[in-house]
């Protein structure tokens, strides 16, 4: 591909908008700079392009033939680059970047965008699994879901929309010969390398003391681990709605119930105005958050 030559754009953009309104003080106003800033880009151009541009004295100039040939092609090229950038601004504000944790996307998030795209088709959710603190300032995203206890933040608004309970999964085939606390550490106890406190999180929230396993695993992805306590490979500690769907097929048993937590799923956004369509995101996140069903609680096993 042979290698585009550095056209002097700002010259250019110069002696175009001159050359529209016919009056350097015109076209001045249009771009935000002085009298003086475009008559030298106009001179600089005329350099470069080695003739004459305009003619005549300096209070009525008029474009020479080179100048109005050069005038009329810059118009059409810069009125297709507005045409283009108008659409490609527009296709912009129809998407809305989200980040979310990746297993609430899986599990959640995403099973559930057929009905806001029902409600607002003209709307794309773009999701893309991240974790930790977002930065809007480097990252391409117009807002975030997180879980946790967010800390108040410059610049940054944390909308709570769901809250989160934990417990034990298991396999029904594990289940099936019963398991109480007592028995819970003859299990291969499951965990995620990125948490692997999950375990000691749930006892203090549920306040119990489950013994000390034998035998533990651990797996990159939460929802790994939740795909090999599915498969008869353990226990793990799992948020609720995780796994509300695969209790309710049959894929996991809880033997505990679930417990609260302190932290909550939360919609981080950006201070600044908010994109089209996000208050709209907002509102239907906070809508299905409200129809999600409950965990169970069931006593804990002494």
């Amino acid at each position: 591909m042979a290698k585009r030559r550095m056209l002097p754009l700002t010259a250019l953009r110069a002696f175009e908008a001159f050359a529209r309104h016919g009056k350097m003080s015109l076209a001045a106003d249009e771009l935000c700079v002085t009298h003086g800033a475009v008559s030298r880009q106009v001179r600089s151009l005329e350099k470069l392009c080695g003739v004459r541009l305009t003619q005549g004295p300096r209070n009525a100039l008029k474009l020479t033939e080179a100048g109005d040939r050069l005038a009329r092609s810059l118009g059409r090229t810069f009125d297709e680059i507005e045409k283009t950038f108008v659409e490609v601004r527009a296709d912009s504000d129809r998407e809305l970047h989200i980040s979310c944790v990746g297993t609430l996307a899986m599990k959640w998030l995403i099973p559930r965008l057929p009905g806001f795209h029902a409600r607002h088709p003209e709307l794309n959710i773009r999701v893309t699994e991240a974790y930790g603190p977002v930065d809007f300032t480097r990252e391409p995203f117009d807002a975030a879901i997180r879980l946790g206890e967010p800390a108040p933040t410059e610049g940054v608004t944390a909308t709570p929309f769901l809250d989160n309970f934990h417990g034990p999964v298991l396999s029904p085939a594990l289940m099936a010969a019963g398991v109480d606390l007592a028995e819970l550490s003859a299990l291969p106890r499951l965990h995620t390398r990125p948490h692997p406190q999950a375990w000691a999180e749930w006892a203090e929230h549920a306040g119990v003391t489950p013994g000390e396993s034998r035998e533990h695993r651990e797996f990159e992805h939460l929802f790994y681990m939740l795909e090999a306590a599915a498969a008869g490979l353990g226990v793990g500690v799992s948020p609720w709605i995780y796994v509300a769907s695969d209790i309710a097929a049959g894929r996991l048993a809880a033997p505990f119930g679930f417990v609260r937590t302190p932290a909550r799923f939360h919609l981080v956004q950006p201070d600044a105005p908010a994109k089209k369509g996000l208050a709209a995101f907002s509102a239907w996140l906070i809508e299905e958050a409200a129809t999600a069903p409950p965990p169970p609680q069931d006593a804990l096993a002494a």
